[in-house]
């Protein structure tokens, strides 16, 4: 199998290079641009397997980088590794609302880097297999292919994050998940997001599905579980 293709955004030449240089090392096809804009102009000429994405740019940052992608049916599912000095948990939160698959925090160890983009690639490619299946549970309908959501045929509008933790509970109706079970399932392995975090989805999620919100229970001290 050709080798992954990994876009990396970042502004320090330094820092780069040394990105780009282990995850070549571990045999993925690594390409480097300084700003926003090169990224997009990249993107456009062929989407990359995943993206390593500095927060911090000048000129276009790389948040409104990752709702340009996500608005876009063509680099909606890429995948997208936030790498950002912003540690504060309002940050990773916002980035995470966004679309993104993971957030690693300045400074890193480049091996941990490495790793987390293996795991976000290898979710990914599970992911491709489960896009042919639709969900239908109490007139509930998901299209994993096409990201939508319908309740008595009636198209719901979610975020890339609800989407995936709607989609996340109801491949198993009547199983218990943890809160931390959600946060490693939806977005990623071993990094810092509160409880609060899952809870705050869970609310808009329930208010945006309407009448199927009431399906999404709560099981107090242990997490969710949608209903049978």
């Amino acid at each position: 199998m050709p080798a992954s293709t990994i876009l990396v955004v970042e502004d320090e030449e330094d820092i780069l290079a040394v990105i780009c240089y282990n995850l070549s090392k571990e045999g993925y096809r690594a390409e480097g641009v300084l700003s926003g804009e090169a990224a997009l102009e990249r993107i456009r000429q062929g989407c990359p397997d995943l993206i390593v994405l500095d927060l911090m740019l000048s000129g276009i940052n790389g948040l409104e980088i990752c709702q340009v992608l996500k608005k876009d049916l063509k680099t909606e599912s890429i995948p997208i590794v936030m790498l950002t000095a912003k540690s504060e948990e309002a940050d990773i939160i916002k980035g995470l609302e966004l679309g993104a698959d993971d957030y690693i925090t300045k400074p890193f160890s480049p091996k941990i880097l490495v790793a987390r983009v293996k795991a976000v690639l290898r979710r990914q490619g599970n992911s491709n297999y489960e896009k042919e299946r639709i969900f239908s549970v109490h007139e509930l309908e998901i299209h994993p292919g096409r990201h939508e959501v319908l309740f008595k045929g009636r198209l719901i509008e979610l975020t890339p994050t609800e989407f995936r933790l709607l989609h996340y509970l109801i491949q198993r109706p009547g199983w218990v998940f943890t809160r931390n079970q959600i946060v490693d399932a939806v977005r990623g392995d071993d990094y810092f997001v509160t409880d609060r975090a899952v809870d705050v989805q869970i609310v808009g999620l329930r208010k945006k599905l309407g009448d199927a919100g009431q399906y999404i229970e709560t099981v107090r001290g242990i997490g969710y579980r949608f209903k049978e």
